[in-house]
């Protein structure tokens, strides 16, 4: 049967099994949208954005495990993904873009809305291409969500030109593909993984570094299987957060610039250190020459290119996290290193994790996240926000984190909690932002009201970009160049506190919220902040947005200084010394 390739791209998503697409119309993907027109089995989302659209395929896909699936039209709208690309890639996130092209006559000769998306993102995401002719389409579209979900995840870009949406081919699509030179290794090397354990069992300080890779394998059951079992203590990345329950009493906390004492100490004093599923980056490592300085290193991880990349390790595995962890658990026996636990212990213990309790805290509205949703989905911006939400938030099966770990991507939370509730219905969801980072992709709230979606949208609220203000007052002498979220062009420059001319709300996002349809509440006060979160969660149509007012500078604390090491901290109420 002869069909056009636009009918041919609707097949494939249905073959897919696709049920959800975010996409956003325009000149050359008008055939594509045409084809999927009254289309039943397939619901496709209208975002405000391509921006918001690529980070709301990303949020669905973390939340689900499915593949996110996107479409947008040639020129601006393939490189208005390009940020979502880049993001959902650098934190192993499957999604399949497709963009719509010029006519293959017309590409190279500067037509009207044309870009070689595929140059653009060949080196920020998994695989790109542009289709050529029509009957390699479907071999094509097969290809690109193989490659997209296997091995390490990714992003794939597929580009189709005009006339192959409207030319006519074969309706066929293969059930199968091979794809030459691509063989994703998941198989644990058991040699690797016996010398792996004759390092560990005969440890007298061993830690199990546990990064995102844990999470995208769904290996956490697993995970907190095997400690329990050699009783060894759990630090984790952001991104490896919520493998093993926050609750658990081997579970030590983050590591990093922003991680808690005991973790980083424990990093520094131990002699074995167990990662899996890490990428040891800067904000992970601090100083390079100074990370695990006693330690046998072994690594597992998916992606060989990943290991003794930043930090050379002493015994290689490449394997998904599962297998490996699985393998691990049928030779392990429990260790001997009560000493070592009651040390961490003692550690965590004299330097809590806590905020100055003055004010109206992000430790307490997350408290209170913690109590009241007991099974949710939390999404986050980038900033002091996603820092704070990492340090408080308690994790666990029922609960889930979404953040943008590897590139910092500010204007993600929204827009991922609106694909994470659109796929995860029956779940709570909600959004823990700042004042910056919701601007950036505030008008996704229509996307949320349009679609009747209840998500609870809570805004930390300093009137400052605030982690680089942080940085500023910190380490620059408290320039704060820039980051005054409330500054005029009759303001001084120099000015650091607020005072009669700044003006109370840029903008007042409870008019905003009411704007688009959904419901504002502000919050002064830490008696507020209960009453706030039940009447969102009792808000079931609309999204809400809870405004928190809280210091103007609220740090985050502790920090590791740049160049120091993980051990070298500044703890709360040393920032200013």
């Amino acid at each position: 049967m002869q069909i056009s390739g636009a009918e041919l791209f609707v097949k494939a998503l249905k073959k897919e099994k696709v049920d959800v697409l975010f996409a956003y119309p325009g000149g050359q993907a008008i055939d594509l949208f045409n084809a999927l027109y009254g289309e039943k089995e397939i619901e496709v989302i209208l975002p405000r954005h391509e921006q918001g659209l690529a980070h709301m395929a990303d949020g669905y896909a973390r939340s689900t495990g499915k593949v996110g699936v996107c479409l947008v039209t040639s020129g601006p709208g393939a490189t208005n993904l390009v940020t979502g690309i880049a993001t959902a890639n650098y934190d192993s996130v499957p999604l399949v873009c497709f963009t719509s092209q010029v006519p293959t006559h017309l590409i190279g000769n500067d037509a009207f809305q044309e870009v070689d998306i595929v140059g653009i993102t060949r080196s920020i995401s998994k695989y790109a291409i542009t289709v050529r002719k029509r009957e390699e389409l479907a071999k094509v579209i097969k290809k690109a969500f193989y490659i997209a979900k296997t091995g390490k995840p990714g992003v794939v870009v597929v580009d189709i030109p005009k006339d192959i949406q409207q030319a006519l081919g074969s309706d066929d699509y293969p059930t199968e593909i091979s794809v030459r030179g691509y063989k994703p290794n998941t198989s644990v090397h058991i040699g690797q993984m016996k010398k792996a354990w004759e390092i560990l069992k005969n440890a007298n300080k061993p830690v199990f570094l546990i990064g995102g890779g844990v999470n995208i394998a769904h290996a956490g059951a697993e995970l907190t299987k095997l400690v329990e079992l050699t009783g060894v203590p759990v630090v984790t990345t952001i991104m490896g957060k919520g493998a093993i329950p926050t609750t658990h009493k081997l579970y030590i906390g983050n590591i990093g610039i922003h991680g808690n004492y005991a973790s980083n100490h424990a990093i520094c004093d131990c002699d074995v250190l167990f990662s899996i599923g890490t990428r040891f980056n800067d904000r992970i490592t601090g100083n390079i020459e100074n990370f695990a300085p006693n330690a046998k290193i072994i690594h597992i991880d998916i992606d060989t290119s990943s290991i003794s990349r930043n930090i050379e390790v002493d015994i290689p595995i490449v394997a998904d996290a599962k297998n490996a962890i699985t393998d691990l658990y049928k030779m392990a026996t429990p260790l001997d290193i009560k000493e070592w636990i009651k040390q961490i212990l003692e550690w965590k213990k004299s330097y809590p994790l806590c905020m100055k309790n003055d004010s109206l805290t992000p430790q307490m509205i997350i408290q209170h996240i913690n109590e009241i949703f007991d099974e949710a989905i939390i999404a986050t911006d980038v900033g002091q926000n996603q820092l704070w939400t990492t340090q408080f938030l308690e994790l666990n099966q029922q609960k889930q984190m979404l953040t943008s770990g590897g590139l910092g991507t500010m204007g993600y939370g929204l827009p991922a909690s609106i694909g994470a509730k659109i796929g995860n219905p029956d779940k709570d969801v909600i959004v823990i932002s700042g004042d910056g980072g919701m601007q950036m992709d505030i008008q996704e709230l229509a996307t949320a009201v349009v679609n009747e979606l209840p998500i609870t949208i809570c805004i930390f609220n300093n009137g400052y970009l605030g982690n680089v203000r942080q940085w500023q007052e910190m380490f620059y002498d408290k320039r704060y160049a820039y980051t005054c979220m409330r500054y005029r062009k009759g303001c001084n420059i120099a000015c650091n506190t607020p005072n009669k001319c700044c003006p109370e709300f840029i903008p007042d996002f409870i008019k905003l919220a009411e704007s688009y349809g959904a419901k504002g509440i502000r919050i002064t006060e830490s008696k507020e902040i209960e009453n706030a979160l039940l009447e969102a969660k009792r808000n079931t149509k609309t999204p809400t947005i809870i405004e928190f007012i809280i210091g103007r500078e609220v740090n985050v604390m502790p920090i590791v200084q740049p160049g120091q090491p993980l051990d070298s901290m500044i703890l709360e109420g040393e920032e200013n010394k």
